[in-house]
């Protein structure tokens, strides 16, 4: 299952030694909510290899800023705590796949 990537908890998610990938979105969003049960897959597909987590923009001001997020969904790919990837928009689940194998 994913998980709830907030400011609050981000450092400690990213400090685990795994790749991080993070999906950016919002309640309001439709394409976000579209997305959603494939990062659940995800999330399930990579579980104890990745961390597969959701960001609320509008609950976690600071990551979002931090990352220059300007359009929902953006998924965030983060290898050592830096960011090798991302994906602006709905994209094939074949594409996050790959994205994460890359980081293994």
């Amino acid at each position: 299952m994913e998980i709830e990537i907030t400011d609050q908890n981000f450092e400690s998610v990213s400090a685990q030694g795994k790749p991080v990938v993070i999906d950016f979105w919002a309640t309001w969003c439709g394409p976000c909510k579209r997305l959603a049960p494939m990062v659940e897959e995800l999330a399930a597909e990579f579980e104890g290899r990745a961390v597969v987590g959701k960001c609320d923009i509008e609950e976690n001001t600071d990551l979002t800023e931090k990352f220059g997020i300007m359009n929902i969904p953006t998924v965030i790919f983060l290898k050592d705590g830096v960011e090798v990837g991302r994906q602006v928009g709905i994209a094939a689940k074949n594409v996050y796949q790959d994205k994460i194998n890359a980081m293994l």
